[in-house]
């Protein structure tokens, strides 16, 4: 069988489900599918965090340097970004059911030969470590780039438009579980047993959720006797729906609206990972608090970001008729002012913890509608990853440029300070931060990132 054969697109079965047995039939396997992709999504993200949760036990025994697990880890990011724009296109020709499948196992591989790898660290050369980890971290960016298209195609096989929204935003809430499964559970097996075993735990949830993906997933209803999504839920077909598919994605590549949801979808990026790359230095620097402090203030963000997103499909949905326009503006001024209160709003927790709460339901909400659903609702369902793929690649790009920018301008708006140490009485320097051009930048990008929808405004559906 070759690779063709083995990803295209089921062909529709050939036994079809009796009339009477199709609504429930379809019931339970569209829950099937959406809740087995949805899961396995989160165990996507154990396999891209588990660095993250090892890095400081890396560093501590001299395996790597922090400068080193830096370009380890953008080795991911721009792999990934490349990865979400080429696999977006072939998805939409793919078997969800065993395209997600593959990238996961072999996710969990490359965590599993990784943390192999650690029992070595004596006989291996410090740089051949780099160049492995490096080259591993990749291939594990290029494989994770096969996860998001899937889940979401996926939703437009087996969900009506009426409700693509509700589940698009459960379905986006999975990358949050991930990270809290990460920072929690391995970070505790990790300091039982030492950080081989965050890259092996890391390779079991992986494993774990490719089974979930075979098990759980199916690829279209025509492939297991159903009529398609148009047929059941009585969507009017449109000619798109006989086009082929490489005309639909040669229309998205054409169509204005993607390219600017694509732009918008950066800049919000750019305001996200700023947060989570810069917002505890911030805090420490700039305002004065501890680690624990800072650290607790910006988790809020990350634990409020799940409920954004699940509240984004509900918002837009049941209040404004689908509409997602209307909530991304809403949404959109909330998280400018919360970046606002947070770097401007001074040194208090309270006014800290606020400005998190708002930035993190807004930024859920913003990422699941730009970063994906807008796109999807604009396009035809056949060319779902290709819309997936541009908007994703925009995203993840603009996230490394932000932090190489956001890094230039944070150390080129320093000032090293000599000062008197009391306890030694000798004279130390230190490095003073101003803060104001990186939070400048980080505001415009937020602003921006919700007007742009606006010159989309006659394409909604």
């Amino acid at each position: 069988m070759s690779l063709y054969t083995y990803f295209r697109i089921s062909k529709p079965s050939v036994a079809k489900v009796p009339e009477d047995k199709v609504a429930d039939t379809y019931m339970s396997l569209r829950n099937r599918t959406f809740w087995g992709a949805t899961i396995a999504y989160s165990l996507y993200y154990v396999c891209r965090m588990s660095i993250n949760v090892v890095k400081q036990p890396l560093i501590d025994e001299g395996v790597l340097s922090a400068g080193q697990l830096g370009l380890i880890g953008s080795a991911l990011l721009f792999v990934y970004a490349v990865g979400k724009f080429m696999n977006g296109f072939i998805a939409d020709y793919c078997n969800i059911r065993r395209f997600m499948a593959v990238g996961l196992f072999i996710s969990s591989v490359m965590n599993l030969v990784m943390g192999a790898l650690g029992f070595f660290t004596g006989m291996i050369p410090s740089m051949v470590m780099f160049f492995g980890f490096a080259i591993l971290w990749g291939v594990n960016g290029w494989m994770q780039s096969m996860g998001s298209a899937p889940g979401v195609i996926s939703l437009s096989r087996w969900f009506p438009r009426s409700k693509r929204g509700s589940y698009y935003s459960l379905f986006s809430s999975s990358p949050y579980i991930g990270e809290f499964i990460s920072y929690n559970i391995l970070a505790v097996v990790v300091g039982w047993l030492g950080w081989q075993s965050g890259f092996m735990m890391a390779a079991l949830a992986g494993f774990i959720g490719t089974a979930l993906i075979l098990l759980f997933v199916s690829d279209t209803p025509e492939s297991k006797g159903l009529p398609s999504i148009q047929e059941i839920s009585g969507e009017t077909l449109t000619k798109e729906d006989s086009m082929p598919t490489k005309d639909l994605q040669k229309m998205v590549l054409k169509h204005p609206g993607i390219w600017v949801i694509a732009l918008a979808s950066a800049f919000i990026y750019i305001t996200k990972y700023a947060i989570a790359g810069w917002g505890v230095l911030f805090l420490q620097e700039e305002k004065g608090f501890s680690l624990t402090e800072a650290t607790t203030i910006i988790s809020i963000n990350a634990l409020l970001g799940i409920f954004g997103t699940v509240l984004s499909g509900w918002v837009s949905d049941k209040l404004f008729r689908s509409d997602r326009y209307i909530p991304a503006l809403i949404f959109g001024a909330m998280n400018s002012v919360a970046l606002v209160l947070f770097l401007f709003g001074g040194n208090s927790w309270a006014v800290n913890i606020i400005a998190m709460v708002l930035f993190g339901i807004s930024i859920g909400v913003l990422i699941c509608f730009l970063g994906g659903l807008m796109a999807v609702d604009i396009v035809p369902r056949k060319a779902t990853g290709a819309a997936l793929g541009v908007v994703g690649a925009a995203s993840y790009v603009a996230a490394g440029i932000q932090d190489v920018a956001s890094g230039w301008l944070i150390d080129g708006n320093s000032t090293v300070i000599e000062t008197l140490d009391e306890a030694t009485g000798q004279m130390v320097q230190a490095t003073q931060y101003d803060f104001t051009p990186v939070a400048i930048f980080w505001v415009v990008a937020s602003v921006i990132s919700f007007l742009l929808p606006v010159l989309n405004w006659k394409y909604r559906k």
